[in-house]
């Protein structure tokens, strides 16, 4: 026999080579016979639960997606509608406007033209309360002129008369 430290690593035992060859065939059948069906099945438990997860994330980005679309078709819908009631808010506020502008006009006219009537009215009013008291001086004048030598009614006539020439 060889000296223990002599032996070298290449060097073969057959008697425990068969012994590691039985042990490994009869690991190798127990673990096909209880154990490889067991580990297939998490295995393949395990591939199904990644692929859904995989197939769940995919939906769920799918319908985020899509939701985001609709917000966003949602915001430009809300969007034109406001800008839609900001100009119908404007064209009836100039409406308006143009409305209380011609309202104030007509007003203003209205007014004026009272105003006008009114100032008709006063002079026609000055211009026979002037005429009545030119008629009055001219009748005081002409009968201490004339000494009351005629009455007051024909003095009266005599001068409306000469007015009226006058005009």
């Amino acid at each position: 026999m060889y000296p223990v430290f002599a032996q070298g690593l290449l060097d073969v035992d057959f008697g425990l080579f068969f012994w590691v060859l039985i042990t490994f065939l009869l690991f190798l059948f127990l673990l096909t016979k209880f154990a490889w069906k067991p580990i297939l099945n998490a295995l393949s438990e395990r591939e199904n639960a990644i692929k859904e997860s995989l197939e769940a994330a995919e939906k769920a980005k799918a319908d985020a997606e899509e939701i985001s679309r609709e917000n966003e078709k949602a915001l430009k819908e809300a969007e034109a509608i406001s800008q839609k009631m900001r100009k119908e808010a404007l064209e009836e506020a100039e409406a308006l406007r143009a409305d209380r502008v011609e309202k104030a006009k007509a007003e203003a006219s209205k007014l004026l033209e009272q105003a006008r009537s009114t100032i008709e009215q006063e002079k026609k009013k000055a211009l026979l309360e002037l005429r009545e008291e030119v008629s009055r001086i001219a009748i005081e004048s002409a009968s201490r002129i004339l000494d009351e030598e005629l009455d007051e009614k024909k003095n009266k006539k005599i001068v409306e008369k000469y007015i009226r020439e006058l005009n």
